[in-house]
């Protein structure tokens, strides 16, 4: 039977929702994560930062006391901010606080000589919990910034939309050439993402640093020795797992439960070895902010634009341009014809494997870098990677990049008018309008299969 591209998007979607429903309630990371999230995924959490945003750039406020309260008056929990001003009380399980109203009390009393909240009679917020989501809230505490207006603000998330639409490209570019190459939706590709940030912190936290010339190179070594062990990861599980059973002439709905097998044991072998905390790298955790106008933005951030921009026009080049490029597009459009006309299809789709691996593995790093993480980095952003190359079109180089930026720069700015928990929610409805006005997805082609 003939069916449109566009069923295998659809299927894909399905299937994706499926699994992340039966697989737990984990939220989706967040870019700009500040606050260490909980190990129990079960576990809703009120958490918050408190930064005195008169200091240049914005001081953590360690000590203060937060409290929570339920709608009845009694008393949940209570923390007081640490050095870094974060501060995080469970509420309980999710299926137990779902629908509840907490309020969040802040004691003036414990605030630090000569700091104030910048309105002080909000001295208390009240919130209900509507999802599965941890609450996060924040009290305002020194005057107000410059600029501060509906266009900079805007202007402040373009940015670190910018920042995470790179990092999603690059495990996007990784997902798509494998769906090129082999027709594999790959559900464990999310523990390829995890699998280079574990790498890297393992090299972070060797003892000692690693210098040259006296300057600390740690960190720019565990991304390069994370980048490498990906790499070979990928055309190891290829040579080991896929290249069986595509020569088994295993369907493609038998390997993607399989991909989906293999990402759940992935999966908990990451969790029993680097357990279900939140991790941090050593380097580069609290830069100093540049001023560019009213819009603020790290050294670190500059350094991952630049760097992943290199990555992704280094890869699409090669792609366009290199005679294996050009072997891996012949593959990708017609794997039959490519093999009658001399190349060697299993060794491009093991390359395939290899560089698509190995961008997981840096997309991982950088996403460590920029928000902390833990075991299920991969798996949390899932769902935005599928979502970003289903809308760009399955199976093509530039449509995963352009589907990236369109859904991470519009998760962000969406924060302008909808709740951080739901942002998300119109990344998803963004994707479910595409597939309903052009399933093809924006740059692929509407052809038939089979």
């Amino acid at each position: 039977m003939r069916v449109r591209q566009s069923s295998a998007a659809a299927l894909v979607l399905m299937t994706l929702f499926t699994v992340l429903g039966i697989s737990g309630n984990a939220q989706a990371a967040t870019p700009p994560a500040t606050v260490a999230t909980s190990a129990d995924d079960d576990t809703i959490d009120v958490k918050g930062k408190l930064v005195d945003t008169r200091e240049k750039p914005p001081a953590p406020v360690e000590g203060v006391q937060i409290s929570v309260e339920d709608d009845a008056g009694e008393l949940v929990g209570e923390a007081t901010s640490d050095a870094d001003g974060l501060f995080v009380i469970p509420l309980g399980a999710d299926i137990d606080v779902v629908g509840e109203t907490y309020t969040i009390k802040l004691d003036e009393s414990t605030l630090p000589e000569g700091t104030e909240l910048r309105n002080p009679d909000q001295v208390e917020l009240e919130r209900q919990v509507k999802i599965s989501a941890d609450i996060s809230v924040t009290f305002p505490i020194g005057e107000g910034t410059v600029g501060t207006g509906w266009a900079v603000r805007a202007l402040q998330l373009g940015v670190g939309g910018l920042v995470f639409s790179l990092l999603l490209a690059m495990a996007a570019l990784g997902l798509s050439m494998i769906f090129g190459t082999t027709g594999l939706t790959n559900f464990a590709h999310g523990e390829l993402i995890t699998f280079g940030a574990l790498i890297a912190l393992f090299i972070d936290r060797l003892p000692g640093n690693i210098t040259v010339g006296g300057m600390n190179i740690t960190m720019v070594t565990a991304i390069a020795v994370a980048m490498v062990m990906s790499t070979l990861f990928g055309w190891a599980q290829d040579k080991a797992l896929w290249k069986p059973l595509r020569r088994r002439g295993t369907g493609l709905i038998a390997a993607m439960i399989v991909s989906i097998g293999l990402s759940i044991f992935l999966r908990n072998l990451y969790q029993y070895f680097a357990g279900a905390a939140n991790h941090n790298y050593s380097q580069w955790t609290s830069p100093s902010p540049w001023s560019i106008g009213p819009v603020l933005i790290t050294p670190k951030d500059v350094g991952v634009i630049i760097f992943s921009t290199i990555v992704l026009v280094a890869v699409t080049l090669a792609i366009a341009k290199t005679r294996l490029g050009k072997a891996t597009r012949a593959v990708s459009d017609n794997p039959a014809l490519a093999a009658s006309s001399g190349i060697n299809v299993d060794r491009v789709i093991s390359v395939v494997w290899a560089v698509g691996a190995g961008l997981a593995g840096l997309s991982g790093v950088l996403l460590g870098m920029t928000q902390g993480f833990d075991y299920q980095i991969g798996f949390k952003i899932l769902l935005l990677v599928f979502a970003a190359v289903v809308l760009g079109g399955l199976g093509t180089v530039w449509g995963a990049i352009l589907g990236s930026f369109i859904i991470g720069i519009f998760i962000e700015v969406s924060t302008l008018v909808v709740p951080a928990e739901l942002k998300f929610v119109g990344a998803l409805l963004v994707l479910i309008l595409a597939l309903l006005f052009r399933p093809q997805g924006l740059l692929g082609r509407a052809e038939r299969v089979g």
